[in-house]
């Protein structure tokens, strides 16, 4: 009986990383957005801290294109056991 309790735990903390990690991805698509339409700083890291708060950001230049990516700690069981999740997207800079 304990092991089937742990499995279940372990299933339901892969399904919670699995949302946290589809978050992450949706908010660094929307910041890329938002930093290619010329969008401040200021407001894209409130873009991204309302979608995840206490995600790290980070914007780079490549060529014509404006690329996010975020970085958060996983909240999974006690601390997170040291994961960190992150995600990247990157949108053509001056769109619409």
């Amino acid at each position: 009986m304990p092991a089937l309790f742990l499995v279940l735990a372990l299933c339901l903390g892969a399904v919670s990383l699995l949302g946290q990690q589809l978050r992450l991805s949706d908010a660094a698509a929307d910041a890329a957005r938002a930093a290619g339409r010329g969008d401040d700083g200021a407001r894209v890291l409130a873009l991204v801290a309302r979608a995840v708060p206490g995600a790290g950001l980070g914007l780079e230049r490549r060529g014509e294109f404006v690329c996010a990516e975020l970085s958060s700690d996983a909240s999974f069981g006690p601390a997170g056991f040291g994961l960190r999740l992150t995600a990247s997207s990157c949108a053509l800079a001056g769109g619409l």
